[in-house]
């Protein structure tokens, strides 16, 4: 397939066959010769259409938008399944109840991430762990020893529908729902049209939403993804590809991992201390980060005359003291933003500081705590 420069600016995009990564189900849907496709977790997904990505983001802000994404679900049962994952994960997962998600980070035995994900319980013997790119399943499997425990790919593939009227999408399309008892991190088999799919109320971009994953390769994907974008037109739902969510995922303060961290990071230097459960008798990781420093390196940069790019340096008195890992122009605070991982913690917090473009021009940059507003997620959790 061919990927024109015009499209994904941020990236260099060059051909590259589909040998070996997924194709998405949904992909009739929306392609065409000029989309960029990113890939993800071994998946292609649509990184950029020709939308434009600052119509796309206030559709998501004001309205709804129906994204398909490369989230890869894996599946976890069996008699054991729960000593795995709290060895694997650094928060107790005992204490989730069925039919509820969380947020939880693997950790390696340096205390580096391993991978983050939301870990959904569907019974109480069976999980599924939706995460980010990599190959998380070797990590499992190399940890499953001895342990009556079955590790599988159930093949699903995830949409998020993301925006202030995603809910009132959702009950259009499963009218039977009560909105009201379906909360933030809630999840729900649902049936859609006659087809029953799980969903969990969650997302990627710091909006209002929820997200459907597919049960394999025998469901109607294509009737699904028509069946949402009729019920939605009402609310005039649109498609486009990631970068617009993307930009409000950074606003939101959401780290990628392959991007924002990764297992040379701990989670206390990328702000993810509180998911980390010291008090827990054993995770992989946990004697390393007991003894590893608790101070956060990586914040948020905002510049009024400058975009943000990934690996930018940041200076203050003429030296370097860090790097942007990704940044993006926010419409809604029209400024660059960004993140920025400092060499060493200190008090960066509202200092102005230089960032290097491009040309070796410097910009001044502010320094500022992530997220860049909603601290309290209220927009997520559908609070006024």
């Amino acid at each position: 397939m061919i990927m024109k420069k015009n499209y994904g600016a941020s990236h260099d995009p060059f051909v590259v066959s589909s040998k070996r990564i997924e194709l998405s189900p949904y992909l009739n849907k929306y392609y065409t010769k000029k989309i960029v496709l990113g890939i993800s977790a071994k998946r292609f997904y649509p990184l950029s259409t020709e939308v434009d990505p600052t119509s796309s983001y206030w559709n998501l802000k004001k309205n709804v938008m129906l994204y398909d994404v490369p989230e890869k679900p894996l599946e976890i049962s069996g008699p054991d399944s729960l000593i795995l994952l709290e060895n694997i994960f650094t928060r107790n997962i005992y204490d989730l109840k069925i039919n509820r998600a969380r947020y939880v980070i693997s950790c390696n035995h340096d205390g580096g991430v391993m991978m983050d994900g939301v870990l959904i319980r569907l019974t109480t013997k069976k999980f599924w762990y939706i995460h980010a790119d990599g190959d998380f399943e070797t990590w499992l499997l190399a940890h499953s020893k001895g342990l009556r425990v079955k590790i599988k790919d159930p093949k699903s593939w995830v949409v998020q529908i993301q925006g202030p009227k995603a809910l009132k999408v959702l009950k259009e399309c499963v009218p039977e729902l009560n909105i009201k008892n379906f909360k933030y991190f809630n999840c729900q088999i649902l049936n859609f049209n006659g087809q029953k799919f799980l969903v969990s109320r969650t997302g990627w971009t710091g909006e209002l939403g929820f997200e459907v994953y597919s049960n394999g390769p025998k469901d109607d994907h294509l009737g699904l993804w028509d069946y949402i974008m009729k019920k939605g037109e009402a609310y005039k739902i649109k498609t486009a590809g990631l970068d617009s969510m993307g930009i409000r995922r950074i606003e939101a303060g959401i780290l990628d991992y392959g991007t924002d961290m990764n297992r040379f990071n701990n989670p206390f230097e990328v702000g993810l201390g509180a998911y980390i459960d010291l008090s827990k008798d054993y995770f992989i990781g946990r004697d390393s980060l007991l003894k590893s420093s608790k101070k956060t390196k990586l914040f948020g940069i905002t510049s009024e005359n400058f975009i943000p790019f990934g690996g930018s340096e940041i200076y203050y008195k003429n030296k370097i003291v860090g790097r942007t890992t990704v940044g993006a122009f926010s419409p809604y605070l029209n400024k660059g933003i960004g993140y920025v991982l400092f060499n060493h913690n200190s008090n960066w917090v509202e200092k102005t500081l230089s960032i290097k473009g491009k040309e070796n021009n410097f910009y001044d940059c502010k320094i500022v705590s992530l997220p860049f507003y909603d601290e309290l997620k209220k927009i997520p959790r559908g609070i006024n």
